[in-house]
């Protein structure tokens, strides 16, 4: 038997300055060693919610130390290699932070597990935003904490400090690509792509030999520019009296970097972390927060049977963090040490069809795919499903379930995401067969809901002046009531087994599931608009040998062997997509809602997506308006009698989200307001 699962360990948890000692058996620690707080303030300026008092955030670490040779433990990419303690355990920390009711057992029961994203926090924006601290007036207690190695320190970001991988005692080297793309002249820019995320040290090998191309679009042959004009520049990070596990390393060029050139260098580097903790990580801090019942568990409720405040775990995630839950569960990490269901529920929110560089050999968390930038990264792979489907490439049955049914640990599952996800992140995937020949079959746990006429990030229903960065205005849907509507639904599909609202998507059985091409998708020819000519399309990518099964790739840039079929929402008459949730600013519009944008030509690629971005054309005002401009849109004028009669089609629309469960009444109010406000662009009877 594995030793973690038979000695006894000391856990400590340090409040303030007062520190609370229990020994506990490592059955309830499930790899947590210490939680240190070092920080208590009030939430809020000690605001009281209704039947739930005041909150307090906590902030400080948590301590691991993993066996290698537990069966939970085994996915963990090059665990075996990391340094050991004498006990043969795997040490590693995390920075961690909680927010929750001052008297905990006045909680609701639920944890929610924030996955932050490269270091920041998201959930209160994403929920507490535009209803008044929805998750506090919930009872939620919200918990977050490090998985990313290559977070630079400062700014209040989560840090994980994760293990080492060595070789004969030294850390491993092997290849290494990064990408740079950049949106204004610059003359050097960071390779790990973000201002505050670090990359792995070039070996002397690695500085001499390094090679670095351009080209101005994905598709496009790459052309080498010479080492002598060229050169790395390395600093590490310290904030907040800590030093970055990774150092910033910036690629400069003589002439600087030109806009919208895909700049890829390829290099020897050498300190590859056993990143794959900071998903062990997840998985033990949030058992041990639902598990353990003494004091040493800052969730804990005192009494004659001390127990933890929390019963249910639910997991979100926005984008990378959304892939993050994607692969977590893949992984088969929801399930602890000890066999027990980790996350009841989990939102993997904008994720789209991707994994992530999650838990590799020289893993980049921050990478993604995207169509013009980071395309060839190990993130939009398969499976894409929930279910199992075949890949018709490799002959290989999986699915993102299949370890957890496997293991007993099936969580309820609400994959929300915008259209963009369809042109952007390889949307469609999650819900067809790898060639988008047929609908996939959603397993019963599975909801999906696509949210029509929406952009990856969200809007704040005001749109733009002038376009950006995108040759369109950029999209200004809000869709977070959706979102706070649905973990609602997901609380009470996990407490009391009331089914959630049905699954909403495009489907390929009744032609709202469509090629993505102008012609294939209904879209009409809009005036002065050009409509997409490029797609995120995923590729078989052969990376080596050793990738399939011990996730190291050896072969870089890798060699494309085929593509993977995309769809995307067809859309009816009037350019809106079809078979999606809508938003009542779309399904009663003042404009259009694209999900999709392409660049600006100021800032280069001009035929390119704009990464992860909609947007937005103002629908004319009266017919005179649309019959001069050709536009082959109703106007304004055409379609609501008065400023009135476009507040009450836009009202009744909400109300029957209400009543099929989409929105939460209470959200009904700021809508009238958004109406109203969308109202003016309709002349005045």
């Amino acid at each position: 038997m594995p030793r973690s699962f038979t000695t006894l360990t000391r856990v400590v948890v340090l409040l303030g300055v007062a520190a609370v000692t229990a020994v506990v058996t490592s059955g309830a620690l499930a790899g947590v060693v210490k939680v240190e707080i070092e920080s208590r303030k009030p939430y809020a300026d000690g605001r009281e919610f209704p039947g739930v008092g005041k909150y307090e955030t906590l902030r400080g670490k948590v301590r691991f130390a993993v066996d290698p040779a537990a069966p939970a433990n085994r996915s963990i990419v090059d665990l075996e290699l990391a340094p050991k303690n004498p006990q043969g355990l795997v040490e590693y920390s995390a920075d961690v932070e909680i927010l929750a009711p001052v008297d905990r057992g006045r909680g609701n029961g639920a944890l929610l597990y924030d996955v932050n994203n490269r270091g920041n926090k998201l959930a209160l924006g994403q929920f507490n935003s535009g209803a008044d601290e929805f998750l506090m007036r919930r009872g939620y207690t919200v918990i977050w904490s490090g998985w990313i190695a290559e977070t630079a320190p400062g700014g209040g970001r989560l840090r994980l400090n994760a293990p080492v991988a060595l070789e004969d005692g030294r850390p491993l080297a092997g290849v290494v690509r990064s990408e740079v793309v950049v949106d204004a002249a610059a003359p050097s820019a960071n390779l790990g792509q973000w201002a505050n995320q670090g990359s792995y040290e070039p070996t002397a090998k690695g500085e001499a030999d390094a090679t670095l191309t351009w080209r101005l679009r994905e598709s496009d042959p790459r052309v080498a520019i010479p080492r002598s004009q060229w050169r790395f520049e390395k600093r590490w990070p310290e904030a907040d009296g800590e030093r970055g596990q990774l150092p910033l390393i910036s690629l400069e060029v003589a002439g600087g970097l030109r806009p919208g050139y895909i700049y890829e260098l390829v290099y020897e580097a050498q300190g590859s972390v056993v990143q794959g903790t900071g998903l062990a990580g997840i998985r033990d801090l949030v058992s041990f927060l639902k598990h353990e019942r003494s004091a040493a568990n800052p969730l804990a409720v005192a009494g004659a049977e001390p127990r933890s405040a929390i019963r249910y775990a639910y997991g979100f995630g926005v984008s990378q963090s959304g892939r993050c839950l994607r692969t977590f569960l893949y992984d088969g990490f929801n399930a602890d040490e000890q066999g027990r269901k980790v996350f009841d529920g989990v939102i993997p929110h904008v994720a789209g069809a991707g994994l992530g560089f999650f838990n590799h050999r020289f893993a980049s968390p921050t990478r993604h795919n995207a169509q013009h930038d980071n395309h060839l990264y190990p993130a939009d792979l398969f499976p894409f499903t929930y279910g199992d489907e075949r890949d018709p490439f490799t002959g290989r049955e999986d699915g993102i379930l299949r370890r957890s049914r496997q293991a007993g640990v099936v969580p309820k599952v609400m994959h929300t995401q915008s259209s963009s996800e369809y042109w952007h992140r390889s949307g469609s995937l999650v819900h067809t067969d790898p060639l988008g020949q047929r609908d996939a079959t959603i397993p019963p746990e599975v909801r999906v809901y696509t949210f029509g006429g929406t952009q990856h990030g969200t809007g704040n229903n005001s749109p733009a002046a002038t376009p950006g960065n995108g040759q369109l205005i950029g999209n200004p849907a809000d869709y977070r009531p959706l979102v706070r509507a649905l973990l609602d639904a997901l609380d009470g599909w996990v407490r009391t087994g009331t089914e959630p609202p049905p699954s909403v998507y495009p489907r390929i059985a009744d032609g709202s599931a469509a090629p993505w091409q102008a012609m294939a998708s209904g879209w009409k020819p809009l005036p002065g608009v050009r409509y997409p000519e490029v797609i995120q399309q995923p590729e078989w990518l052969d990376r080596g040998s050793d990738f399939a099964t011990l996730r190291r790739s050896t072969i870089e840039p890798p060699v494309s062997r085929g593509k993977y079929t995309v769809r995307v929402p067809a859309y009816d008459g009037d350019n809106r997509e079809r078979g999606t949730l809508d938003l009542p600013c779309v399904a009663v519009p003042v404009g259009t809602h694209t999900s999709w944008n392409l660049r600006h030509p100021s800032i280069g690629a001009d035929t390119e997506l704009l990464s992860l971005a909609g947007g937005y054309i103002p629908l004319p005002k009266t017919a005179a308006d649309r019959e001069r401009t050709g536009d082959p849109r109703l106007s304004l004028a055409e379609r609501y009698a008065s400023r009135e009669a476009y507040v009450a089609a836009y009202l009744e629309h909400a109300k029957k989200l209400v009543a099929n469960r989409y929105l939460l009444a209470e959200e009904i109010p700021a809508l009238e307001a958004a109406a109203r406000r969308a109202s003016q662009e309709i002349a005045a009877p």
